[in-house]
């Protein structure tokens, strides 16, 4: 596996600690990496950087999923599907040099693990019609 798939990996279960609303963003990003010692500098580092974006501009990110979901409320999603749409999606805001394809298609390999065949295909309509809007902003600005 490589490394920003094993970073991306990791934002999902911290994004998902922290929605299942034992600890805040704040409070996951202390405690998490307490039994994940052995895990490569790269790894760790991408991790932080996509998790901060995820924390930060969480408001921003539900709403632009809400938005592209309009037959779905956020708190009747799958948890998983949730957390790992709100991953993709933080990354698609705050790493725009990485292809939104690479985005999108890391999501569907973690969705093909850790979810349903049918997430799966929720995941990337969803994806592409927020990544589809985010390029048309881009190119407007």
């Amino acid at each position: 596996m490589g490394t920003r798939r094993k970073s991306r990996e990791l934002v999902l279960q911290m994004l998902f600690q922290a929605d299942m609303g034992r600890q805040t963003p704040e409070q996951v990003g202390r405690t998490f990496w307490n039994g994940h010692r052995s895990l490569e500098r790269e790894v760790r580092e991408f991790a932080e950087e996509l998790f901060r974006v995820a924390s930060d501009r969480s408001a921003e990110i539900d709403q632009l999923i809400a938005t592209h979901t309009e037959h779905w409320r956020m708190d009747r999603m799958a948890a998983v599907d949730r957390n790992l749409l709100r991953a993709a999606v933080a990354e698609l805001l705050g790493f725009p040099a990485t292809p939104r394809a690479v985005v999108i298609n890391e999501a569907l390999e973690i969705a093909r693990k850790f979810s349903t065949p049918e997430s799966v295909q929720f995941i990337n309509g969803v994806l592409d019609s927020v990544g589809r809007e985010l390029a048309k902003k881009a190119v407007g600005s």
